[in-house]
């Protein structure tokens, strides 16, 4: 009886770490990035094309629904994931951060934090400043002259977002579906710096920019933001950048 309590509480504590944290990651996951597509993809390239009033009403009734799942989609996803960080094993040994799946999976954790604090500092904080200049305006009220620079601040992380949730994407399923199959072993020390050296540059220059310094107006190197379009070529463009990096340096 006790041998089989044993292996009923392994397989209870495996059960919950290793399919109910990751079911919730995923479906948490499915949420956010679902409809940070469909703001990117969809929402604003049709509240372009709507009037003033309309949009002010989409911005009321719609938007506003859509950016509470959004960003509590994003909490649940972090939250899912730092439990499954800490309740697995492999998780806790110094070794795994140093092979190519704790690198693959590590790349895939930078780009994802980095969305999320998007989300939560950048993107909710401005759409905020315009839900409420919507609903002021549907009110009667005058239009507040500093919504449409929150707006655009909102849409320039939004689209990074976008264009980093390929790469993050990729590693993240790469690491369980793929890396630890097409890679083996743990690369140099020199070659994991040199490639966190690139990654990191990379990684900060396009945030940087997405963050409006150098300016956030349309044009010039904000081109890939002024489009839906050209912001899914440059997401998947960056998806063989990295990869090729993880493969030549690693």
């Amino acid at each position: 009886m006790h041998h089989v309590a044993d292996v009923f509480l392994v397989f209870h504590r495996e059960w919950i770490s290793e399919f109910l944290l990751r079911w919730g990651h995923v479906v948490a996951g499915v949420v956010w990035i679902g409809l940070l597509y469909y703001f990117n993809f969809v929402q604003v390239p049709a509240f372009n094309e709507l009037d003033a009033g309309a949009r002010n009403q989409a911005v009321d009734k719609l938007a506003s629904r859509a950016l509470w799942w959004f960003r509590w989609g994003a909490m649940a996803t972090l939250g899912f994931g730092i439990l499954i960080l800490a309740v697995g094993k492999e998780y806790q040994q110094a070794s795994y951060w140093k092979s190519y799946e704790g690198i693959a999976i590590s790349t895939g954790m930078l780009l994802a934090v980095t969305m999320f604090a998007n989300v939560w500092l950048v993107i909710w904080p401005n759409q905020k400043k315009v839900i409420a200049n919507a609903r002021n305006v549907l009110a009667g009220g005058e239009a507040d002259p500093d919504a449409p620079a929150a707006g655009r601040k909102a849409l320039l992380a939004s689209r990074q977002n976008a264009i980093f949730s390929f790469t993050m994407l990729f590693f993240m399923v790469g690491t369980a579906h793929f890396m630890g199959q097409a890679f083996t072993g743990e690369p140099k020390g020199g070659a994991r710096a040199i490639y966190w050296i690139i990654t990191i540059v990379l990684w900060a220059a396009l945030e940087v920019k997405a963050l409006g310094v150098g300016g956030a107006k349309p044009g010039g190197l904000n081109w890939m933001y002024d489009d839906h379009k050209r912001a899914i070529g440059v997401g998947l463009a960056l998806v063989v950048v990295w990869y090729v990096l993880f493969v030549v340096i690693l």
